[in-house]
């Protein structure tokens, strides 16, 4: 075998790259390496299934082995279970005029008598020493047809092979998957495109420049028909650049949050001539290469220039955002299969990224929680805070009393609790409920309740009514999402049922940004302050604002560069 794949010998006549350079011998295909020696050596062994099915994705060399097979089966002169293209079973088989070669397009011949002709034929004589039969797209053929074929594909004559091709193997019937050798074909990395695409372009002489090869190798994903196809298309128009949409204006848009700017960029593609449905599959293929290039690099097929564009955007969303655009316009795609009118599907879903308060899911909340606390960060402190006036989140104020000597305990006559009710029934007191609320209570909820309870605050306790405080009404209304789960935690702490009002307190993130005391390892993750009241013999401790617990929480160890 030589040392790298050959390149194909043009066929006569045959204006397309795809079809002037088929392979046609196992030395000229690429990228399938596992097949390849698979096939080759049982034609050199002679061990021949009398079954194969090939499955793969389109453009990936599924027909073109098969024939390649038929090849090197009928082949007056092999070389190492090669065919040598040059005898007339070759050359009759690389035209299509072959006896020996039948082949079958179940996509449009998919009914029983179809199928029928096949297993009659199959029992008659052949010029060469095989009969081949290639059908492909098999998992389209009907029920009746795949019963017709089965009983031959068990015990077919000896001199017959059967290739079935299909894109989709688990819609072929198992009795039929399993009576056959199954091999599976993989689509092409970008670099083994690459390398096909320059040598066909050197072999047909065509006048190809770097941009022109990266931009068909994008447009074949992994297919190298399309690929080839692609290439075609750009040697005839010189456009690379309308080969495809450009989506630099709409991620604008979307890193901006921008629902004007993104919608604009939008309709000017679909103004272009662009499918609403292309334009979806083609914006998430360009977002999953930012995905890539931002967790796994050596996998994202972009290169060069486009690469460098593409980890540029990676930058500027954030991995978090990434995955939502991809999630979003993924659902995006899904709803489009049976829209009426899909720009709007992706007008909505776009949108939907821009607007975090559109779009219910986890992620969108967390982005909305991470931008408010922003705002609130970015906004002016008071110019003159009362800083005695400051109530901590979470807890009421610690007095710290000054250290003194122990004295002994004196008798103290024991008098009804407070804290008790008429039935005997121990109801916690306020700041008991918020100790305990801030420590036990909220790690016990999701982590999409812990971003709004991490800078809540409990107001009151009326009975079984708990009062809790958020920052904003943007917060208050993604609290019912979160009250069933925080009952239940409730419940669990104090061992009774706690029924749930929410209100608004602003001045829970008023407070300016305090200086903040070294943490030790064992201490609860807050930032605190300490103030002086006035007071020789006691100090107020009082706990940071939201958005800087919320940050430490869920980043423990960062730094804010502003």
């Amino acid at each position: 075998m030589p040392d790298g794949p050959a390149t194909p010998t043009p066929l006569e006549g045959v204006t397309s790259l795809y079809r002037r350079f088929r392979p046609g011998r196992f030395a000229e295909l690429r990228g399938q390496d596992h097949v390849v020696r698979a096939l080759r050596g049982a034609v050199a062994n002679g061990r021949v299934s009398h079954a194969y099915l090939f499955s793969g994705p389109r453009g990936t060399g599924k027909t073109t082995s098969a024939r390649i097979l038929a090849k090197a089966l009928n082949c007056e002169s092999p070389v190492d279970g090669d065919a040598c293209t040059v005898c007339a079973s070759c050359v009759a088989i690389t035209r299509g005029s072959s006896l020996d070669v039948i082949e079958l397009d179940a996509a449009s011949n998919n009914g029983v008598d179809d199928v029928r002709d096949i297993v009659a034929g199959a029992w008659h004589g052949t010029p060469g020493s095989w009969k081949v039969y290639i059908v492909d797209e098999v998992h389209q053929l009907s029920k009746a047809a795949s019963a017709a074929l089965l009983k031959t594909l068990e015990e077919p004559p000896a001199h017959v092979v059967f290739v079935l091709a299909t894109t989709d193997p688990h819609k072929v019937l198992p009795t039929i998957r399993s009576r056959t050798q199954h091999l599976e074909f993989r689509l092409f990395p970008a670099e083994t495109l690459a390398s096909l695409l320059k040598d066909v372009s050197r072999a047909a002489d065509l006048a190809t420049d770097e941009a022109t090869l990266e931009a068909a190798v994008r447009l074949g994903r992994g297919s190298a028909r399309d690929a080839l196809s692609a290439l075609d298309q750009l040697v005839a128009t010189g456009a690379v650049a309308e080969a495809r949409p450009t989506f630099d204006d709409l991620l604008e848009g979307i890193v901006l949050s921008d629902a004007v700017s993104t919608l604009t960029a939008l309709a000017t593609l679909v103004g272009e001539g662009w499918d609403p449905e292309q334009l979806a599959e083609s914006l998430a293929g360009e977002v999953r290469q930012v995905f890539l290039l931002q967790v796994a690099p050596r996998v994202a097929d972009a290169v060069d220039a486009d690469r460098a564009r593409l980890v540029g955007w990676g930058e500027r969303l954030g991995l978090a955002r990434t995955v939502r655009v991809l999630e979003t316009v993924g659902r995006a795609i899904r709803e489009m299969k049976s829209a009426p009118d899909k720009v709007v599907i992706l007008e909505v879903a776009l949108v939907r990224l821009v607007r975090p308060e559109l779009d219910a899911t986890y992620e969108a909340l967390e982005e909305r929680l991470v931008r408010l606390e922003r705002e609130l960060r970015a906004a002016p402190a008071p110019t003159a805070p009362d800083t005695r006036s400051r109530r901590p989140i979470g807890q009421g104020a610690v007095t710290i009393p000054p250290v003194s000597e122990p004295e002994p305990p004196a008798t103290v006559e024991p008098s009804p609790s407070p804290s008790t009710e008429a039935g005997g029934e121990d109801v916690p007191t306020l700041d008991d409920v918020r100790t305990r609320f801030a420590e036990r209570v909220v790690p016990r909820t999701s982590r999409a309740a812990q971003l709004i309870l991490r800078s809540a605050r409990v107001q009151a306790v009326e009975g079984s009514v708990l009062t809790i405080a958020v920052a904003s009404e943007e917060m208050r209304q993604n609290t019912e999402m979160i009250t069933q789960g925080l009952r239940g935690a409730l419940e669990h702490e104090f061992k009774r049922g706690f029924s749930v009002r929410w209100s608004v307190d602003p001045s829970l993130v008023a407070a300016p940004p305090p200086t903040r005391a070294p943490r030790g390892a064992s201490a609860p993750i807050r930032d605190e302050e300490v103030h002086d009241t006035g007071d020789d013999d006691a100090e107020v401790v009082v706990v940071d604002s939201a958005a800087e617990h919320l940050i430490t929480e869920m980043f423990p160890g960062a730094e804010e560069i502003s």
